[in-house]
């Protein structure tokens, strides 16, 4: 890299009206916005019919410096003048030449055009049409991928499976367990005041059972992890698709979908109900701290929740674990391998990935809700 240069300045009107400028030292990118301001300035306080610029002992001059000159030209012939220039290098003349004046006006109103609302309309179903077609794909892949895996156990890469399940699930414990046992525990605080009224505070267990199990256990979990995991699935993918290392897998003849997402959907699919079954226990127990706190033995909220709940109920809850799995790791996936180019696509693709895992999710649940009202479960 150059380091910063000598650069003089000079300007003086002489007789005929002719503002003479001399520049003289390096014109590079270092030293050009130390007098872009005054030579712009200089040419626009002179208002005179002639500009002649010496630029015969410009030592060098790169692309900023002849941005600078074409500025002042321009600048010159908007207010009627003539500009000249003298001395400069050949080929440095014929960028100024080259240059049109309309260029930039041309290129900052292309920019400035507004879409109309029926565009915008017509562009965001494209997208999602576009959306729609490379997720039907992807999940035609990832299916045969995981038939081949279940045919041949050693093709799904076990060792790394085992990795990245302990990422997904024995790491997430803490959390996990955090959230199950404060939701149990607002829940009860807040069903205890309306309860109480009719002094039914006893079914607050009931409550808490069910809600936990067929509902809250399964989905905070999904969604937590969809924020940790989800988001983890797609940056890693992400990074590795702008440092072009999917495209040196693929060129070693290794398809990204059965070496890089199989591993991490069976991973996701095997943690989610273990953390699901860790969130209704501790879930269970926040509830249960309320109610010894208002006054109730311990065995009484126990009988009440076997009374309240089945196994029908847990395994209902852990249906949709599973299917809440599978969405979290191959939509985290599937924005980690549609990622762009430039600085800030994996951000982009984490931010895609997490909420569509959560409106993934939110709408799978809204299913399940559907089919078990019909079913009668």
């Amino acid at each position: 890299m150059d380091s910063p240069g000598h650069l003089e300045f000079h300007s003086r009107k002489t007789e005929g009206s002719v503002l003479e400028i001399i520049i003289e030292g390096r014109l590079d990118s270092f030293t050009t916005s130390t007098i872009w301001r005054r030579a712009r300035d200089t040419v626009a306080s002179a208002k005179v019919p002639t500009v002649l610029l010496d630029a015969s002992r410009l030592d060098y001059c790169d692309g900023s410096g002849v941005a600078l000159l074409v500025h002042m030209r321009d600048q010159q012939l908007r207010s009627g003048g003539d500009f000249e220039i003298r001395g400069l290098q050949p080929e440095l003349q014929a960028l100024v030449e080259d240059w049109q004046s309309g260029d930039l006006s041309a290129a900052g109103q292309y920019g400035e055009q507004a879409t109309s609302l029926v565009e915008e309309i017509g562009r965001s179903i494209v997208e999602i049409c576009h959306d729609i077609y490379s997720l039907v794909i992807f999940v035609g892949e990832l299916a045969a991928a995981l038939t081949r895996a279940a045919v041949k156990p050693r093709a799904a890469r076990l060792r790394d499976t085992l990795r990245i399940a302990e990422s997904v699930g024995v790491n997430a414990v803490p959390i996990v367990a955090l959230i199950g046992f404060l939701m149990g525990l607002i829940m009860a605080f807040q069903a205890a005041i309306p309860l109480g009224q009719f002094g039914a505070q006893i079914f607050v267990a009931n409550l808490i059972g069910l809600a936990i199990l067929r509902e809250l256990g399964p989905l905070m979990t999904a969604i937590v992890l969809a924020g940790r995991s989800g988001s983890a699935f797609a940056a890693e993918l992400g990074t590795m698709k702008v440092r072009e290392e999917l495209d040196a897998l693929k060129t070693m003849g290794l398809d990204p979908v059965p070496f890089l997402v199989v591993p991490r959907v069976i991973a996701a699919v095997l943690m989610t109900p273990l953390l699901t079954i860790f969130a209704d226990l501790v879930g269970l127990i926040g509830g249960a701290v309320v109610l010894l706190s208002l006054g109730f033995p311990l065995i009484t909220f126990w009988n009440q929740v076997q009374l309240a709940v089945g196994y029908g109920d847990l395994l209902g809850g852990l249906a949709k674990s599973f299917v809440f799995g599978v969405l979290v790791a191959a939509i985290g996936c599937l924005r980690g391998l549609q990622t762009q180019t430039g600085a800030s696509a994996v951000g982009e693709s984490t931010t895609r990935a997490v909420v569509s895992g959560i409106i993934l999710i939110v709408i799978a649940d809204g299913v399940f809700s559907v089919i078990y009202y019909y079913l009668g479960i």
